[in-house]
């Protein structure tokens, strides 16, 4: 079959993608090899959240799908609170400072998911293969031949890997990438605290790594992501469950009280990747396909997010017939590589530097995190770009 562009992985951020691009009237194809649990108000809450800012939540209005996400489960936080469990440094952004009702929305990921393809589903130029592979794809003077696993041959004038950090479309179009072991877990739970979060996101730096608990619509849940050195994490996933509630609520210093009961507990290992190259011949990468980071403020969509959104701007405002062409591709990687990069060095910049316990160190941060704290200019300043305005 024919179309337009095929975006591999319908995932929040190949999903927004293709709500932006079918709204203008192209013949789009989302190819995603796993449907998503339907949603109950019931379900336990997922163990993997966004901490979606203010600019991706206006994406995802734009793209017909915060309605949805409402309807079924997101917490606005209002304030944020960070420190250094070595020295005396601290840091706290609160909404009203600004001038907003939040700082952002904690959103499970499978939420984000399931409103965005709903919104797929209202779009007759639009279509929704699931379950489908990639397998492998030519090219030809004017367009992408791409076939799936069971053999179906579809054809488009772009081809854009949206499918993640084992992205299979980077790896057909052979885009070298750089990898980045942080030799670090994080480990992921829903934890269940004696006092109520205050529509807060806390983070507690330690010498080991940081720890977060992050605001569910719940007053007394947080998802928890707990940073730890790979060999130390394994060890902490294996405690009972007793030891685990109470070394947590050791780890940020008993702000929430002690842990009253947690989720099912996880780990993922934390590796940073960048590609080289997110564009080749009628083929483009976004998201974690082109790009992970370290998870320490939660913005890993927010970047995918604005990459979705620049690609579609970019498209939509093409003037010649081919949306694949390399002059194009190459625009939208000028416009975000940038971006990405900085972020990818902050974030791993901030790991460095709140887990080096050298004296002179702990002095910089402590003095870093109290002196902005008491500029109120700067702070507002930092607060608005993370929140993407």
């Amino acid at each position: 079959m024919d179309y337009e562009i095929i975006i591999a992985g319908g995932g929040m951020v190949g999903a927004a993608l293709a709500c932006l691009l079918a709204q203008a009237g192209k013949q789009v194809a989302v190819l995603e090899a796993n449907q998503p649990l339907a949603f109950s108000v019931d379900d336990p809450f997922d163990n993997r959240v966004s901490a979606l800012s203010r600019a991706s939540q206006r994406l995802m209005e734009q793209a017909g799908a915060w309605s949805a996400v409402l309807a079924m489960r997101a917490a606005p936080y209002e304030a944020m609170q960070v420190w250094d469990a070595t020295g005396s440094g601290w840091i706290r952004f609160e909404a009203a400072d600004l001038g907003e009702p939040d700082l952002g929305h904690i959103v499970e990921n499978r939420v984000l998911q399931l409103a965005l393809l709903e919104s797929l589903q209202s779009y007759p130029n639009l279509e929704l293969l699931c379950p489908a592979r990639l397998s492998h794809f030519e090219l030809t003077k004017k367009q992408i031949q791409v076939t799936l696993a069971d053999g179906r041959n579809l054809t488009a004038q772009l081809l854009i890997g949206a499918d993640g950090a084992q992205s299979a479309v980077r790896r057909l179009a052979a885009l070298p990438y750089e990898l980045l072991d942080y030799a670090q877990k994080a480990l992921v739970c829903t934890a269940y605290t004696a006092l109520p979060h205050a529509a807060t996101a806390w983070q507690r730096f330690l010498p080991t790594g940081p720890v977060a608990f992050l605001p569910l619509p719940d007053p007394n849940a947080c998802s928890i992501v707990w940073t730890l050195p790979a060999d130390q994490a394994d060890a902490v996933l294996s405690w009972d469950e007793a030891r685990f509630q109470r070394e947590l609520g050791q780890a940020l210093d008993f702000r929430l009280g002690e842990i009253i009961r947690i989720g099912e507990r996880a780990a993922f290992a934390l590796r940073g990747l960048h590609a080289q190259s997110y564009v080749c011949e009628r083929v483009a990468l976004l998201g974690d396909a082109a790009h992970t980071i370290h998870p320490l403020a939660g913005q890993g969509v927010n970047l995918g997010f604005r990459d979705a959104e620049t690609l579609a701007k970019l498209i939509l405002a093409n003037e010649t017939p081919d949306d694949g062409s390399l002059k194009l591709l190459r625009r939208y990687e000028r416009a975000r590589r940038g971006d990405n990069v900085l972020t990818q060095k902050v974030m791993e910049g901030f790991s460095l530097l709140f887990s080096n316990t050298l004296t002179p160190w702990k002095l910089l941060r402590n003095t870093g995190l109290t002196t902005v704290n008491q500029l109120p200019l700067l702070k507002y300043q930092l607060a608005r770009r993370a929140m993407g305005l």
